[in-house]
């Protein structure tokens, strides 16, 4: 069977990644990275082996990464990515699923369709696979800005970026501390999940633990709210139990102060690895002078991917919901 552009290429950026791992004794995420630069610079950077950058010029010289399509690379760089983390057993370093991405992508469309020159925040941006695959879908982007803490995580982003020729603007900062960012028209986020370790910044914020420490993923809630423009969208990839956990009664009340609840999708089973990891899609519009609660919220039970017959008629009543409830 032939191979896609997005196989050869992957193959061809996991070929050099192994080989600047075999040298350099890094791992395979880490030396992605400079395998990344390399392609974008279409050439050895300094600094490295010389036996190395002989076996890479040599590689680099068979392709052109600039040949491929936007999409081409994202998912390539994906396929990368992903085999980088196998067996990574921090929640924070798993990837949206690719079908979820394009899911958050359109509902984003949905939300924001008629506004022009939108600007959108990713508060955890990983590798920024999230944020390009919605910025795939969406024809109105203005500015785009993203944070993460992790190095290896945000450099793979940037370099991400700059072969897809996007400009981002990333933040390399933990994520819950202030920023120098006016507030955004859209956030969108695959909420990282867990404990956060620093109580004196979480004494800051309304949902912080009464005692112990605070949950992370709703401390980013209220942080992407506080970043959001007066009737702007959120829309949040949520673990299963947001609103089971030991701490919701006060995000309930937090959230029916500050937000709509515009939406709740459960995810299929299926598009996640386990049960345990099992997400849904959480939408919030933030109050503003101007907005009012959507009379009757958007409450999907999405079926397979794999379903096309289920698919096409979910997405079928999801455009008539969009068309009543959302006036853009």
């Amino acid at each position: 069977m032939e191979k896609t552009d997005v196989e050869l290429l992957f193959e061809q950026i996991d070929n050099i990644t192994e080989t600047v791992q075999h040298y350099e004794n890094e791992t395979y995420l880490d030396s992605l990275v400079l395998t990344l630069e390399i392609m974008f610079y279409q050439n050895p950077l300094d600094g490295i082996d010389e036996q190395l950058k002989e076996k890479l010029q040599s590689l680099i010289n068979d392709f052109n990464v600039k040949e491929y399509e936007t999409t081409q690379i994202r998912k390539a760089l994906q396929l990368a990515i992903l085999k980088g983390m196998k067996g990574a057993t921090q929640q924070q370093h798993l990837m949206t699923p690719e079908t979820v991405a394009l899911f958050v992508g359109y509902l984003a469309g949905k939300l924001t369709g008629g506004k022009e020159k939108i600007r959108m925040f990713d508060p955890a941006s990983g590798t920024g696979n999230l944020l390009m695959a919605v910025w795939e879908q969406l024809e109105n982007v203005g500015a785009v800005y993203a944070s993460e803490v992790d190095t290896t995580l945000i450099k793979l982003a940037v370099m991400n970026a700059n072969l897809q020729k996007r400009e981002v603007e990333f933040f390399h900062q933990d994520s819950l501390r202030p920023f120098l960012l006016d507030p955004v028209d859209l956030v969108i986020s695959d909420l990282p999940v867990g404990y956060y370790p620093d109580d004196i910044s979480a004494n800051d914020y309304e949902l912080k633990a009464d005692e112990g420490y605070s949950y992370s993923h709703h401390l980013f809630i209220e942080q992407s709210i506080n970043y959001t423009v007066p009737g702007g969208y959120l829309i949040f990839v949520i673990p299963e139990f947001l609103f089971d956990s030991d701490q919701s009664d006060k995000l309930h009340a937090y959230l029916q102060e500050k937000a709509h609840i515009v939406g709740v999708l459960q995810l299929p089973e299926t598009a996640f690895k386990s049960e345990k990891n099992r997400k849904s899609i959480l939408i919030l519009q933030k109050k503003g002078s101007n907005t009012s609660a959507v009379r009757q919220p958007l409450l999907v039970q999405v079926p397979s991917f794999k379903n096309t017959k289920a698919m096409n008629d979910i997405l079928a009543q999801m455009n008539s919901w969009f068309s009543t409830n959302i006036n853009l």
